[in-house]
């Protein structure tokens, strides 16, 4: 039987040091842990720094992504990236606070998942809700993926012409159609 394999790819977060390590040697490790879980490391962008949302609610970010390679159902994958969490320290105390790791499943090719309503409903909901609900499955790809330039800015370093399976734009269209000052805000960080 011929093995089936997936183009995965990953945001990587970091803004709490953990074990004496600082964020960017966090997320370098994290890669290194990923390999080792079986998850195949396709390919890495730059590390950059992000502000703390909301401003002076802790640290700056060090955001990175990934494109990885895996024989595994999404649920799967999911479960292996907090696997790598847990053994970097993350707690899962409340949503959107700090973290000494974090790993975001953004897409696993062209799937939409569980389907398009479900993904339609997450990716329109208000802000506020955003921060008090959290789904109560894997959403693909991530509903809130072209909001955000820190996840946008390192993709667009390994995967400028994917196409979102929804939206049919490319990363780059989707990057291009933020607003200047949050790209300007993501950073590259000399490593």
């Amino acid at each position: 039987m011929q093995r089936q394999y997936f183009q995965v790819l990953i945001a990587l977060g970091s803004n709490l040091p953990w074990q004496g390590k600082a964020s960017v040697n966090i997320l370098h490790a994290a890669l290194n842990a990923c390999e080792e879980a079986g998850l195949r490391v396709v390919a890495q962008s730059r590390i950059f720094a992000t502000p703390c949302f909301p401003a002076g609610a802790g640290p700056d970010y060090a955001n990175a992504c990934a494109q990885l390679e895996v024989e595994s159902t999404a649920e799967d994958t999911l479960a292996r990236l907090h696997a790598v969490e847990a053994d970097f320290g993350r707690k899962r105390i409340s949503r959107w606070a700090g973290r000494t790791l974090d790993l975001d499943l953004i897409a696993m090719g062209q799937t939409v998942a569980p389907d398009l309503a479900t993904w339609t409903h997450w990716q329109g909901l208000a802000p506020e809700a955003q921060a008090a609900t959290a789904p109560d499955r894997l959403i693909l790809p991530h509903p809130r993926l072209q909001d955000r330039a820190f996840v946008l800015v390192p993709l667009a370093d390994i995967a400028p012409d994917w196409v979102h399976p929804v939206l049919g734009q490319t990363t780059r269209q989707l990057l291009d159609a933020l607003p200047q000052a949050e790209i300007d805000a993501v950073r590259p960080i000399e490593t």
